[in-house]
């Protein structure tokens, strides 16, 4: 098999395309012929040795994949050899033309879906589901803000809350990315680079606080995210590093809740309740991930350096 490999932590150029030993399922495990590998900034820092406890060289990167199943074991029930698969983390990563997965880390993917749509469905919509159902336990007829709207995650979070009947509020950064959010279902729309632009928010609401905040930069946003929070309103952390500033006095006031989300250490029973929700999401054609670029997956380095481009939205996606 063909696979990018992480030899050492540092910048994109550290992946290479190295010749690797092919794969067989053992027990309770499925070959996938990879199809399409999604992109998340999570691999970038796994690359870069942001969390060297967590992944070691070598090491493929990619927690996202869609394609074909090409080999299970005996005991494998629910698939088939030739069966349209998504991918939600693998014992191998998907940074390669085969990936081997636990059975419970494959999904069916319906035939409406492109591979490279369904290579955008695990680590996106997985979290922004934890995040309103499961941590802020939202209910239709809410309001939520989803800050950073226009990326991977924001904009699962838009079609899920949208869809789910949720009044939707979303930020982006460009003229264009602000489109895309309204397009995939938010109510309203700012720019997160406008001065000022907090108390649009609340104008435009019609001075009506918000129930639910999707974070994903807690360490900038934390305290003026407690001045847009409705009375027992929950704030959930997805994105943001190091230490973040707010009222102690302010939240208590509130009645309010700061909760976090990581699908690495949510229980499988909770992954097993999202990954079913958002199948039967699939077939009834209600969310459908947006795509910003495609890429060879030779042309890993270069994908991972579009990630920071401006103007990026939505999901980047490499195709073996």
């Amino acid at each position: 098999m063909k696979a990018m490999l992480v030899k050492q932590f540092g910048d994109p150029d550290v992946m290479k395309m190295t010749e690797m030993n092919d794969l067989a399922p053992v027990v309770d495990q499925i070959l996938v012929e990879v199809k399409a590998a999604g992109i998340n900034p999570k691999d970038a820092a796994y690359r870069s040795g942001a969390y060297p406890e967590l992944k070691s060289p070598p090491f493929v990167p990619g927690i996202d994949a869609a394609g074909i199943v090409k080999k299970t074991d005996p005991w494998v029930r629910k698939f088939n050899v030739g069966d349209r698969v998504y991918v939600s983390g693998s014992l191998t990563g998907t940074y390669a033309n085969e990936v081997l997965c636990e059975s419970s880390q494959v999904y069916h993917l319906p035939d409406s879906y492109t591979f490279a749509e369904g290579a955008c469905l695990g680590v996106a919509y997985a979290t922004a589901f934890r995040a309103i159902f499961q941590r802020a336990k939202g209910i239709p007829g809410e309001t939520i803000l989803v800050h950073g709207a226009s990326g991977g995650v924001g904009l699962a979070a838009v079609q899920l809350a949208s869809t789910c009947g949720f009044n939707v509020i979303g930020t982006a950064g460009s003229p264009q990315a602000m489109e895309i959010v309204r397009r995939e279902g938010a109510n309203i729309v700012v720019n997160h680079h406008e001065a000022g632009y907090f108390q649009q928010i609340l104008k435009l609401n019609h001075g009506e606080k918000v129930d639910v905040i999707l974070e994903m930069q807690a360490d900038l946003n934390l305290e003026k995210d407690l001045s847009l929070l409705a009375y027992q309103g929950r704030i959930v952390v997805i994105g943001g590093m190091g230490p973040a500033k707010f009222n102690i006095s302010q939240l208590k006031g509130l009645d309010a809740a700061i909760l976090a989300v990581s699908l690495l250490i949510a229980p499988p029973e909770d992954l097993q309740i999202i990954h079913t929700a958002l199948q039967r999401l699939l077939l009834k054609g209600t969310i459908k991930p947006v795509i910003y670029k495609e890429f060879p997956l030779t042309e890993a380095p270069q994908a991972h350096r579009s990630l920071t481009e401006s103007g990026h939205y939505g999901k980047i996606v490499l195709i073996p």
